[in-house]
């Protein structure tokens, strides 16, 4: 399988995730079909769409509208889902955390691809990881995940920083990306099976 294949299917699979997680969070507030479907793309899109602003290339989903559909089919597959089957209120943590590393995953390699600083397309990976759930969070007035405590963004970095850092060893693109994915997924994982997280501030009284 091609390079350019391999990263357009993930990038596909990464709308979906994300976009059944919005679904699957928005299910647990009394949201209508519309409001479920704004969540589902604002989680699935929002973080690419970022990006690709701050890197000044076309919007991913507007270039492809393959990347809409996908996010609007899965939302409304998941909101007929949530409707028929009764579901673990944070179900919804699994499909972000795969969405997480597989967006970590198309956004370091995109910045990568344009000759970006190594720290510049970790910080882009990052974005493209965590923008979409920030966003789904705040529509469902909930505090974002990548803000509270349990190991999130730094998850992301982690993952990025181990793309980039396998690419200039010398690793090729796919099997870097493999490897950066999989970090991303399995510290996420741990953090929420373990509790993992960083320092929270408080002022000492």
């Amino acid at each position: 399988m091609e390079l350019t294949t391999l990263l357009y299917g993930i990038g596909l699979a990464a709308v979906a995730v994300n976009a059944a997680s919005g679904v699957l969070e928005a299910g647990r507030k009394p949201f209508d079909l519309f409001g479920m479907v704004v969540v589902a793309l604002a989680a699935a899109l929002g973080g690419g769409s970022l990006r690709d602003v701050l890197l000044d290339r076309p919007v991913f989903w507007i270039a492809d509208p393959a990347y809409l559909v996908t996010a609007i089919v899965t939302g409304l597959a998941t909101f007929a889902l949530v409707r028929l089957v009764r579901l673990p209120p944070r179900l919804f943590l699994l499909p972000d955390a795969v969405g997480l590393a597989l967006f970590t995953v198309i956004g370091t390699q995109a910045a990568t691809s344009l000759g970006a600083h190594w720290l510049v397309a970790s910080l882009m990976g990052v974005i493209t990881g965590v923008f979409g759930g920030i966003l789904r969070d705040l529509l469902c007035n909930e505090v974002p995940l990548v803000f509270s405590g349990q190991l999130y963004a730094t998850a992301s970095w982690a993952g990025a920083l181990a793309l980039v850092g396998l690419v200039a060893a010398g690793v090729p693109m796919g099997w870097a990306a493999l490897a950066g994915g999989v970090a991303v997924l399995a510290i996420r994982l741990c953090a929420i099976a373990f509790d993992w997280g960083l320092p929270v501030f408080s002022v000492r009284k």
